[in-house]
């Protein structure tokens, strides 16, 4: 089957799309429509959770919205972080963004390499014994309590970002041959958009494990995965896949 239509659960690129090669060798059309949106909770609703942010010494971030939510709920119940709060974050990039609230300082900032893991590495025997918050989104919860747990660090877990689905109602499925998903949530909107779906001869591309985990759960098939060895990348991958067809 020749594919001449793909959908991808995502808003487009800002500055510059890895797909345009793609779409230039292969004569391909490619629509961006996000499946999802990211939202932090509202002061209320994090108030049922009956967490104690002043009862923590560091708070671990695997995003920004993460950071943004959390500083935006500070404010909204009038909590002042003490001073000598501790900041982990999965990424540089992501401990820089603290910039926007904070000042930087190397002393109470500290990251990891992109992995979960990794912030446990960040921690080391150092910090083993601060009391962390975990802020996490609502469909991400398991991994990071997962390694903490494991690590026999005290810890407390605030989800702080809720996911919500887009409505596709307006989306005609039919009109694409291949459908690329980045996360779970693309595929829990997916069958909540479209309760009876059916894939039939639509192909389906899938970047990560738990992505495809989630396709799998959902009886539907991938033909398309990344990141592997050879394809880092959907882009890489989708260009492995057209030039084998």
């Amino acid at each position: 089957m020749k594919i001449k239509k793909i959908l991808i659960s995502q808003p487009e690129p800002a500055n510059g799309s890895p797909y345009t090669e793609l779409i230039l060798k292969y004569k391909i059309g490619i629509d961006f429509i996000p499946f999802f949106r990211v939202e932090p909770l509202q002061a209320k609703e994090f108030r049922l959770q009956k967490v104690n942010i002043l009862e923590h010494t560091a708070v671990v971030f695997t995003s920004r919205t993460a950071i943004d939510a959390f500083f935006k709920i500070c404010e909204e119940l009038r909590i002042t972080v003490a001073e000598s709060m501790k900041y982990f974050c999965v990424s540089e990039a992501i401990a820089l963004y603290l910039q926007k609230y904070i000042v930087y300082r190397k002393r109470k900032i500290f990251f990891g390499n992109g992995s979960v893991t990794s912030i446990i590495e960040a921690i080391s025997a150092k910090h083993k014994n601060e009391f962390f918050l975990l802020t996490v989104a609502d469909n991400c919860k398991t991994d990071l309590n997962k390694v903490f747990l494991k690590s026999k660090l005290k810890h407390s877990t605030a989800v702080l970002v809720k996911t919500v689905n887009s409505d596709l109602s307006t989306l005609d499925l039919k009109s694409y041959d291949m459908m690329v998903f980045y996360s779970p949530s693309d595929v829990k909107s997916l069958k909540e958009n479209f309760p009876d779906f059916v894939q039939n001869s639509l192909q389906i591309a899938t970047y990560g494990p738990t992505t495809l985990k989630a396709l799998k759960a959902a009886k539907l098939n991938s033909s398309v995965v990344a990141p592997t060895p050879e394809a880092p990348s959907i882009a890489k991958a989708l260009h492995n896949y057209f030039e084998q067809k």
